[in-house]
């Protein structure tokens, strides 16, 4: 065989290989997983804890190999050496392989040797002679991309193929998943993701230049890289939104890593959920450095001298709380640099031996020892001195000092006169009102300034050891009941294990498990997606998780929608970070068809927008058509015609396996149109396939209908974009037009009844 068929029939010798490797690592894995299960959670609790800790590296080391199926193989590399034939050939993968004799077989796409399949180019080829792309479906080999980039090599010309691996990845139709670009990355990108663990590193870029891809990728790099540090702390990723980090929760495990904490900032705190949204002014108030200060006196405002003296009369002596007593423990307490809530633990020691002093025994001596060790006990379980030590140093929970801040006017003005009394107005609302993304922050900074009563671990810790009771009395039991059963085995198995047995809980949280559940954990690095929504709260809390300051931070100033959000990275990151953030651009669009981008760009100069500057990578013919249509009694367009030009879409890009279409709309629109769209489904495509996309997951849904806000970080194949006035008008003004218009990959139908916006 020649040419390209022998070239095609040799690369599947090589990935077949590659499989049989891998698919002979997944069978031993497994092997030592079930031999560790077995053992069971038996023996001493160091030989429990190697347990768990096996069993834990074998299952993430099986999820590994799972999720590398894929595209196991994608690069090849040709490279001048001294050898007789002066070439060697590099594999280039989702992970390493090597073979039973440790052999290299397939090469990491984040090891150094892999670096030049993203670096090399014709002007600067280094030891490369030739980059081979291979594209696969399943195990198979159905087509190369060659490039040579030393023209003195002798390769067969009918072998070489392909119509460019970057824009074959651009026109496939689109899914509810995000896909890696492990196989596509540019030299611009390969630079972003290869960067120095240290410091935060904030990459600006306009839509379409995989800022997401880029952020994704650089995390598996630095785990593979630094993995030593970053196993230990883990990796936290925050994006703007649960349905974009669905759409992206499959891009780091296809890429070998597991352990990473996906969150938003509205789930940053466990245990509390925030479901509500806030707009305009009140977003931009809840998100001001203003908070600091307004959280910590409202803390202190717990810590209260009384006004006169309080007489208490305990056991039949009477006791006297003195002002000045309270005002010297709150002092001491406060030295002690712990939370409120921690803290209090030694205001109540100090005013108990405060009050004790003030007890004469018969011959009218202090006490000591165990007279006065029991006159304090008397002192701390008598009711009135517990309620008037409460009024002087209140124990409360975040949740409960922000809820008072919002629902007790007199409290917000107490802990925040800089605010206006309009501003505070702004700000109430009724206790028991569902918590809000912007409200997560201020709680974060209430946490770490009160604290968390260590009384719930010691209950859960009572709990914990009450079980294990419980479980060999329930043991025991078991055995004296099945001794005669047992008959010679019966020594073979006593109380201890058997109780052991019962109480397994299978293997230790991994430290991405561990690190979630953690309000306080802190994390080796950090990635911010859509970093620009971010208020300056929100950043202090982000910042709080990583003291190192070791940060990769993606996003566009240009798509800000937040009042609370960020129009230059200077003046939002140098109060928190000062020098220690750098910036990196990325310039070329891999999304948006040129003419889509040209005209997004436009629009949003026109706005005076803070615009990058933005190069489309491929034009697409028809790729922008605009219609104008009467308006409907909302203003925005007759839903017939969005719908008609949704329907036509939907037909021309939607598969069963790929292909989307989106109506993004003004948000007071969505639900005429989306109820419109869906009556209209059947006529359109017939029963069997309306009912196929009626019972997809939002998420993945192939013909859907969004608000600006809702699409950011997304991308489809086509959009109608509906009213753009209206959408400029918006809360979120022409940025939220600018995400909007960005969205598709190959085409944009504008449909309008109001004049379109300047730069159209």
């Amino acid at each position: 065989m020649t040419g390209i068929a022998g070239e095609l029939a040799h690369e599947q010798e090589v990935v077949d290989t590659m499989y049989a490797r891998l698919d002979t690592l997944r069978g031993t894995t497994a092997d030592r997983l079930r031999d560790v299960r077995l053992a069971g959670a038996v023996g001493t609790h160091q030989n429990r804890s190697e347990r768990d800790a096996f069993a834990t590296l074998y299952e993430d080391r099986a999820a590994q190999l799972d999720a590398v199926e894929d595209r196991l193989v994608f690069g090849r590399l040709d490279l001048a050496d001294g050898s007789a034939d002066g070439t060697v050939t590099r594999y280039v993968g989702r992970i390493g392989l090597t073979d039973a004799e440790h052999r290299s077989m397939l090469t990491d796409w984040r090891a150094p040797a892999a670096e030049a399949f993203y670096r090399a180019t014709a002007l600067h080829p280094g030891d490369v002679r030739r980059r081979r792309h291979l594209v696969t479906k399943g195990r198979s080999v159905t087509g190369l991309e060659d490039e040579v980039l030393d023209l003195d090599t002798e390769i067969d010309a009918d072998a070489l193929s392909g119509e460019g691996a970057l824009l074959a990845a651009m026109a496939q139709g689109r899914t509810g998943r995000m896909t890696d670009i492990v196989a596509t990355i540019q030299a611009e990108q390969d630079r972003i993701i290869r960067s120095d663990l240290t410091g935060a590193l904030v990459v600006q870029g306009g839509p379409g230049t995989g800022k997401t891809a880029v952020a994704l990728h650089r995390a598996a790099y630095l785990l593979y890289a630094h993995r030593r540090l970053l196993e230990r702390s883990g990796v936290l990723v925050v994006g703007p939104s649960s349905a974009f980090l669905r759409y992206i929760d499959q891009v780091l495990p296809s890429l070998g890593e597991t352990g990473v904490v996906s969150t938003t900032i509205g789930d940053l705190l466990p245990g509390v959920r925030a479901t509500a949204v806030d707009e305009g002014q009140v977003a931009r108030l809840k998100g001001l450095l203003l908070w600091r200060k307004v959280v910590r006196r409202a803390v202190r405002a717990r810590e209260r001298v009384p006004a006169e003296e309080i007489p208490v009369r305990v056991e039949g002596h009477d006791f006297v709380i003195r002002p000045r007593d309270v005002r010297d423990a709150i002092a001491k307490a406060r030295r002690t640099h712990k939370p409120h809530n921690l803290a209090r633990a030694t205001f109540v020691r100090d005013m108990l031996e405060r009050l004790a002093d003030q007890y004469r025994d018969f011959q009218d001596e202090p006490v000591q020892g165990e007279d006065r060790a029991a006159v304090i006990e008397d002192l701390r379980s008598d009711r009135a001195v517990r309620v008037a030590l409460n009024i002087a140093w209140l124990p409360i929970t975040p949740e409960k000092l922000v809820t008072d801040l919002y629902a007790k006017p007199h409290r917000l003005a107490e802990a925040a006169p800089e605010l206006t009394a309009r501003e505070r107005r702004l700000l109430q609302r009724k206790p028991g009102s569902p918590w809000t993304e912007a409200d997560v922050p201020i709680l974060d900074e209430a946490y770490e300034l009160l604290g968390e009563d260590d009384a719930v671990a010691l209950v859960e810790a009572r709990a914990r050891e009450a079980a294990e009771q419980e479980a060999r009395r329930y043991a025991e039991q078991a055995l004296e009941a099945t001794q005669s059963m047992l008959g010679d085995y019966a020594g073979l198995v006593d109380a201890d294990t058997l109780a052991a047995r019962f109480s397994a809980g299978g293997p230790a949280l991994t430290t991405a498990e561990r690190a979630a559940a953690d309000r306080s954990w802190t994390y080796g690095h950090v990635v911010v997606d859509e970093a620009q929504e971010l208020s300056p709260m929100a950043w202090r809390a982000l910042v709080r998780r990583v003291p190192t300051r070791s940060m990769t931070v993606v996003g566009d100033v240009a798509q800000t929608s937040s009042a609370a959000g960020a129009r230059s990275w200077d003046r939002m990151l140098t109060p928190l970070l000062r020098d220690g953030w750098r910036l990196a651009e990325l310039t070329v669009s891999y999304r948006t068809p040129a003419t889509v981008a040209d005209t997004a760009q436009r629009v949003a100069r026109a706005a005076r927008l803070p615009v990058s500057d933005l190069r489309a990578a491929r034009d697409v013919e028809g790729s922008l058509v605009t219609t104008r249509t009467g308006a409907g009694p909302d203003g925005l367009p007759d839903p017939d015609a969005v719908v008609a030009e949704a329907l036509g879409l939907a037909k021309e890009f939607v598969g069963p396996d790929a292909g989307r279409v989106a109506v993004v709309a003004p948000s007071d629109g969505v639900p005429r149109l989306a109820g419109a769209l869906t009556a209209a489904l059947p006529g359109a495509v017939g029963e069997q396939e309306a009912a196929r996309l009626a019972a997809q997951r939002p998420e993945d849904a192939q013909v859907t209908v969004l608000s600006p806000r809702e699409t950011k970080g997304l991308e489809f194949d086509a959009v109608v974009l509906v009213e753009p006035a209206a959408i400029a008008d918006g809360p979120g003004g022409t940025s939220d037009l600018y995400v909007a218009m960005t969205r598709p990959t190959q085409r944009l139908v504008v449909v309008h009844a109001q004049d379109l916006p300047e730069g159209f």
